[in-house]
């Protein structure tokens, strides 16, 4: 199978830190890990090594969630959304990321994305780039509520609902395992974008595995054909 076997049959959706872009290749995913590690401490939280070593800010979030008041949540929510923000102005597009949802607008392909950062950090970056026009719905991450994040399959369910879509029709890319099993808890096929080589083997329950966003848009662009 190929991804012109699965694109152009219905919706295209899209995560957003890979396919799109890298949201902190400027502002660095582990500094900002940190200093939500930093916040917590400072709220007299005591979180475990393998937090205060993370490198991952959503992680920090999912732990939160799991170990402290929901107040202090809102608290990290906050702070990562912001977090999010800043980053946009330093974030590094992916190579062929816009240009499919360009030519996905040209060929009349509803296009979304899902992710798991913040609504609010997706549009900041797409209107920076004179791409949000071209995206509906958006769907982030669930305020204050990382248990709803991928591999989560309620974003994905909510996007294909917005689009007024069939889950058959549908087709999810996505750079991580989360997307992966989000999509096949959601019920829609998924091309697995592999922007690094340890991914190869890890998204083998993935309909079809590429390692350039030109694979994508090689895909969507003979519907563009007559337009």
């Amino acid at each position: 199978m190929t991804p012109a076997d699965l694109v152009g049959r219905g919706p295209l959706l899209l995560d957003f830190d890979g396919p799109v872009c890298s949201i902190f290749a400027g502002y660095p995913a582990p500094e900002v890990a940190q200093h939500l590690v930093s916040l917590l401490q400072a709220e007299g939280v005591a979180p475990p090594a393998s937090i205060v070593g993370q490198a991952d800010p959503l992680e920090v979030l999912r732990w939160t969630d799991a170990s402290c008041p929901p107040a202090l949540v809102v608290t990290v929510e906050d702070e990562l959304c912001a977090a999010e923000i800043r980053a946009v102005a330093t974030a590094s597009p992916t190579p062929y990321g816009h240009e499919v949802i360009r030519e996905a607008s040209r060929a009349g392909i509803p296009t979304a994305i899902v992710s798991n950062n913040s609504a609010g950090a997706v549009a900041a970056y797409l209107s920076k780039h004179g791409l949000l026009q071209y995206i509906s719905p958006i769907v982030g991450r669930a305020y204050a509520h990382p248990a709803l994040m991928k591999p989560n399959p309620m974003p994905i369910l909510s996007a294909v609902q917005a689009l007024r879509a069939e889950l058959k029709d549908c087709v999810l890319v996505g750079d991580s395992p989360a997307d992966v099993e989000g999509a096949r808890a959601a019920g829609i096929r998924v091309i697995a974008y592999a922007n690094r080589p340890w991914k190869i083997d890890a998204f083998r329950a993935a309909d079809v595995v590429v390692t350039s966003m030109d694979s994508v848009l090689a895909a969507v662009a003979p519907h563009t054909r007559g337009t």
